[in-house]
């Protein structure tokens, strides 16, 4: 069963990821060549306390940390840790959530580390990013789920990829509805498959944590021997972009962005729903 929210749930769960917001821009910052996974951890941490709110990912299934490092070749689910520690040239994309008033926020990004990046990281991280904002601006009334899936896909599957072949579209892992849990049904693939049908309508009070997961090389994952660090089959770099979004009578609502996803969503020709703190 899809969770519907009312206007004054989606406010709450707005409180929720502007703390995710600011997790993000503390962890961005701190991402630097010789800091460790488990710094970026000990930093998401403090902002959770210095806001009241809770890491929905610490304990959650087991997991030991309240974020997600995720550096290189990792897909998704990397633990923190001391032993990992960042190199100048490394692309890390980092998850994280939180808890306000038993409503849940989660949303990921994918940071570089230091300089001298190679333009196929730069585009690949691109691709991944925007592949993500498409998805949301197809979230609208009327549409259904298998709508931003189309979107997702249709946008990096017209992106040449630098040095030629197609990046790989992760399959195994994608997005999901969101509340007063934090994976709640819907499943939302970022591709489409046609055996899964067309989905639920869209309506408002609409929740969903839109992630495309992108690799320069194949859609296939393994997991680790720690059941759960997530890395490509072959070893080629990945990036990771999430937003939770609430569906209004207005529009969408971007509720992880800082200005709600005003400025991006108008490039996609959609208006954002006004954001219900002000």
């Amino acid at each position: 069963m899809v969770q519907i929210k009312s206007p004054e749930q989606i406010a709450k769960m707005r409180e929720a990821g502007l703390v995710v917001a600011a997790i993000h821009a503390a962890t961005r910052e701190a991402a630097v060549p010789g800091a460790t996974t488990k710094d970026l951890d000990e930093v998401a941490r403090k902002v959770l306390a210095e806001h009241g709110a809770k890491s929905n990912f610490l304990g959650y299934g087991g997991f030991p940390a309240t974020i997600c490092t995720s550096p290189n070749e990792v897909v998704v689910h990397g633990i923190p840790s001391d032993e990992v520690v960042l190199k100048d040239g490394d692309i890390i994309s980092i998850d994280c959530g939180a808890i306000v008033d038993g409503w849940h926020g989660d949303a990921a990004y994918t940071a570089f580390v230091g300089s001298g990046h190679a333009p196929e990281l730069i585009e690949l991280s691109r691709v991944t990013e925007e592949s993500m904002w498409a998805g949301i601006a197809a979230m609208k009334q009327g549409n259904r789920l298998v709508d931003i899936s189309r979107a997702i896909e249709t946008y990096i599957r017209r992106q040449p990829k630098p040095g030629g072949g197609r990046y790989g579209i992760i399959e195994d892992y994608g997005g999901h509805g969101i509340g007063t849990e934090m994976h709640m049904d819907p499943h939302l693939l970022n591709y489409v498959e046609r055996r899964r049908g067309k989905g639920p309508k869209l309506v408002p009070g609409f929740c969903l944590a839109i992630e495309p997961m992108v690799s320069l090389g194949t859609p296939k994952t393994e997991v680790l021997a720690d059941d759960w660090t997530v890395i490509t089959t072959d070893g080629t770099w990945s990036s990771h972009w999430e937003h939770s979004v609430a569906l209004t009578e207005q529009g969408p609502l971007v509720l992880t962005a800082p200005d709600g996803g005003k400025a991006k969503l108008a490039e996609y020709g959609v208006t954002a729903a006004p954001d219900p703190l002000g």
